[in-house]
This record gives structure tokens, sequence and C-alpha cells, in this order.
């Protein structure tokens, strides 16, 4: 099922379903009366992120310090098939339930069994860490968990009945602080703020077949999912960029990456280059394999997408361009070169489920390759990368009363 039918059907049917459960749940609530502190260690939490890559990779510092504080109880994450191949690496969790989204009957099969799981852990505390989906917030509610946490950003009364406590989405926050604003208000005392490197075979045969000497290429990923297709940097920019490395740096190898719906897309890229160090990967590479590229390239050059979460967390220098989503939420890392021109709508993907623009992405079309040159020139000499915001900004306040909860049982 595509990305924009979910969409759809996540706003007009989901929305719905999700007011009248709202009101339902809070008037058993009400009749119930049941205890939704804290104070408790859990048997079971679950936490939950569906889309994207990147989000996944983000959560880990969250996943680390549940596990750091509460080594005995059993940690259950909820996402959608396409990821089980990168939470499968994540040791701290100790069981993944998917559900497929590939076909309307797919879903509605595989969210069924996954509620039957889920009334089977008795969970008691279940986090949401989707922002935007009503569907996510239906099956927070259906997995019966005593004490369910998500997020907001309108007034505090919105979705009460469907969470029982509710954390402010700050969207000047970078988002691994964002998602660990839940373990302070699991009282938590231990924090990793480290994004976990995952482990790769080093005897990577793909790797070798490519001929790549570790530090000296550079990866373009000129894709994004069709989450947004609108953070698309125009390719004929990207082209342009190649053209320009190559003569300036004939010792580094270029290599395109991309996934299999991608192929189509990085062809008409690479096939401006009759050049052995241009190299296509797309579509040929399995997630072991990006692991590995990643880990040993000497530049990562990204729209904002999941393979600039990866860089971050193997603390590879990566040039983000971003464009329809704020780099304050994604783009904070100390490895992190960002190319943003904040245009007047901007950023549009937090307030619209289709951008003003109507595809028309001036955010990403006005970056030119002058900017991005100067930022990469920045980066392959080994200079920092400026701080997006400040790094003293506090995430508790006084008395280690966590900010942002608008109501807690």
């Amino acid at each position: 099922m595509k990305t924009n039918t979910q969409i759809k059907i996540d706003h007009y049917l989901g929305n719905f379903i999700a007011i009248v459960i709202n009101w339902l749940v809070r008037l058993l609530g009400f009749i119930l009366r049941l205890d939704h502190s804290l104070h408790k260690n859990p048997k079971t939490i679950v936490v939950c992120k569906y889309k994207g890559m990147g989000g996944i990779v983000q959560t880990t510092p969250l996943l680390q310090t549940l596990r750091l504080n509460f080594p005995d109880t059993k940690i259950v994450f909820v996402s959608t098939k396409a990821n089980i191949g990168i939470l499968s690496k994540i040791p701290f969790i100790d069981r993944i339930i998917t559900i497929d989204d590939k076909s309307v009957f797919q879903l509605i099969f595989t969210t069924i069994k996954t509620l039957f799981s889920l009334w089977k852990l008795r969970v008691s505390i279940y986090l949401d860490l989707e922002i935007y989906s009503n569907f996510s917030s239906l099956i927070t509610t259906l997995s019966l968990a005593r004490n369910r946490a998500g997020f907001y950003r309108q007034a505090s009364h919105y979705r009460m009945g469907i969470y029982t406590h509710m954390m402010y989405y700050n969207l000047k926050a970078p988002i691994s602080k964002i998602y660990l604003q839940f373990a302070h208000l699991l009282n938590c005392k231990k924090f990793n703020y480290d994004l976990f490197a995952f482990a790769i075979d080093e005897s990577n045969s793909f790797y070798n077949q490519c001929h790549l000497t570790r530090g000296e290429y550079i990866i373009i990923n000129p894709n994004t999912s069709d989450l947004r297709i609108e953070r698309r940097w125009p390719k004929e920019k990207f082209i342009e960029l190649i053209q320009k490395i190559i003569y300036a740096y004939p010792d580094y190898k270029i290599v395109l990456i991309g996934a299999k719906s991608e192929k189509a897309y990085i062809a008409e890229i690479s096939c401006c280059f009759n050049n052995p160090k241009v190299i296509n990967v797309s579509g040929l590479t399995l997630l072991d394999d990006l692991l590995y590229l990643v880990k040993h390239a000497g530049l990562l050059i990204t729209n904002d997408t999941g393979p600039m979460h990866l860089a971050f967390s193997y603390k590879v220098k990566c040039l983000s361009l971003f464009g329809p989503c704020a780099p304050d939420l994604y783009g904070e890392n100390e490895n992190g070169f960002v190319v943003y021109n904040n245009v007047y709508c901007s950023p549009c993907v937090h307030e619209f489920d289709i951008p003003p623009c109507k595809g028309n992405n001036q955010c990403m079309q006005t970056i030119t390759v002058e900017q991005v040159w100067d930022v990469m020139l920045g980066a392959l000499n080994h200079e920092t990368a400026t701080p997006l915001i400040p790094h003293t900004i506090s995430y508790i306040g006084k008395n280690q009363e966590v900010l942002g909860v608008a109501y807690r049982g």
C-alpha cells in the first residue's frame, strides 16, 4: 500500500475512530478510577515507532536508557515489517512485533494478530513515539496497557483519553532527546545519550567487490522515502556536484546508494558519468552492505533520510540537505554539516499532510551547488560542525520534575 494512501486513510477514517475511542476511554477511566502512577518497576514496556529507519535509529538512546534502568523488564518494539532488519540488530529489544502494511488485507490481519500479542503480554507501559498517526494512537489504546504515554502539540486535553500520560513534542529539540523525555517520565536515573552503532561483519564481501578503501570514498544518497518526496534535492544539482568532486578530488570514489524502488531514479544520475570512480550500487545492497558502506565512508552527502542517521550513529561526517523538515529536529549531531535555506513555508512537514507547495519544493530547489560545495569543503578539511542548538538546553525542571507533561494519572 502506498504511503499517500495510508496517510489519507489515517487522516479521514483514523481521526474519526480516534475521537470516538477517546471519549469512550475517558468515560471508562472516570468509572474505573485506575491507578496510573509510575513508581513501580514495569514488567513490560512497549515502544512503538512505525515509520522511518532514521526514526528507529534515533530511538536507540531511549532503548539503551530503559535497559540500564530496568534490566529485568521485558522491552518490546512494535513497528512495521519494513523495519524488522534494523530492529533485529538492536540488542536491547527482547521482542519485535510487526505489522505488514503492504496491502489492506495484510494490514488488517497483522493488526489483529498484533493486538492479541499485546493482550497476552499484559503491558505495563506503552510508549507511542508517533506524533501524527491516528492508527498508532488506536493501537496504543487497544493494547489495553495500564499506562499509555504519547506526544501532544496542541492543547493539553488532546487525545487525553487515549493516553494516560502526554509529553509535549518540542520541534526545537533533537529527536533523540525528545524520545528520552519518556525516560525522565519513568524516573530513570541513568542515561545513555549516544546513538547505537550497529554491529557489522568486517569481512563484508560486497564491500570488497566494490574495491573501496576505507575513508577514501564519498557516498551520495539523492533519495528520500515516499513518505516525503519533497525532501529531494534536484538530481541535476547532484549531477553537477558529482562532476565538481571528480575534478577536484580525483583520488575519491563516488558511491551512489538507493533502495530497489529508487534504482531507476539513481540510474538517471549515474548514466551521466562514464567514469569507473562513480559506482552505482542502488538496489544491490542488503542492510549489512549499507551499514558497512556508511561506517567506512569518508563523507556521506544526503537528503534528510535514513542513511543520514546511520552516519550519525557511526560518527561519520555527514552533509545533510534540509528543506521541508527542520534541521533542529533531525540534523543535530556533532558530525553533521547542514545546508538549510529556511524559506518562509518551511518546515511544512510538521504542519501539513500535503505541503503548501504541492510538491514544488522551493526549499530544496533554492539550495545551490555552491552552497553544498562550500560546506563539503569544510567537512573534508576536518572542520567541526556547528551545533544547531545550545547543548546546555534543559530537559528536566526543578526538583527533577519532568518538563512538558500535560497530565500524569
